[in-house]
């Protein structure tokens, strides 16, 4: 199996905005640290602490992914994230089409990342989505499943529902391609990733359960610690 991958959406709290994205930056580049090539760790940021973060961390341990892209190019537009411009600024990856921010031209955000030399983390609310976005052209690198009722809330959804996990993993494996899975809403513990593993899942997608955490870095260890 692939090294797990843990994604932290810093999503736009103020715990994770400006000087603050920075500071929990480096508590996860910490993390990264002492885990070594047990994971790998990425950031999703909002598009202005891009930058920043970038040149605050190294980001040979902890990538920096942009929080959402615009399907349009670089050019005659105002007040558009462009694939090229989080590139310019640091990031390495996009999520895309996530549950708070949902949109219909999947297929063209993933060929505008990827033109960018972007991976792409696509956000599935349930198992025909993820279906559907594991049958698109181009397929993205990863799908995150995430029930929405789910998210932001003290049960995973490897626990909830694991059905909905497991038939993920099918479907996006029948479609014949190597795209990996990930396990979002509801992550806060070391035993969820490990369920979310035994799933067929490749990794997590995390948010409030390490942005609002007491010790961010101590909680980040514990869900590295449920990788194995």
């Amino acid at each position: 199996m692939a090294v797990p991958l843990i994604i932290i959406n810093f999503k736009t709290y103020r715990e994770a905005t400006g000087e603050n994205a920075v500071k929990l930056a480096r508590m996860c580049e910490s993390a990264a640290k002492k885990a070594g090539d047990k994971v790998k760790i990425a950031v999703a940021v909002q598009a202005t602490d891009i930058f920043g973060v970038a040149a605050a961390v190294d980001t040979a341990m902890v990538e920096v992914f942009a929080q959402h892209i615009d399907a349009n190019g670089q050019g005659k537009s105002t007040g558009f994230v462009t694939a090229e411009a989080v590139r310019e600024a640091g990031a390495t990856g996009t999520l895309i089409n996530h549950a708070e921010h949902k949109i219909t031209d999947i297929a063209k955000r993933i060929a505008t990342a990827k033109a960018a030399s972007l991976a792409t983390v696509v956000c599935a609310a349930d198992v025909a989505e993820a279906k559907a976005i594991a049958g698109m052209n181009p397929a993205p690198d990863y799908i995150a499943i995430e029930p929405p009722e789910l998210i932001g809330g003290k049960v995973s959804v490897s626990k909830a529902k694991p059905e909905v996990v497991s038939d993920s993993v099918a479907a996006v494996k029948s479609a014949g391609s190597s795209i990996k899975v990930l396990c979002g809403a509801g992550v806060n513990s070391g035993e969820d990733v490990k369920k979310a593993l035994e799933l067929g899942t490749e990794g997590i997608l995390v948010a409030s359960a390490v942005v609002l955490a007491r010790n961010p870095e101590e909680t980040l260890l514990e869900l590295i610690d449920g990788t194995g």
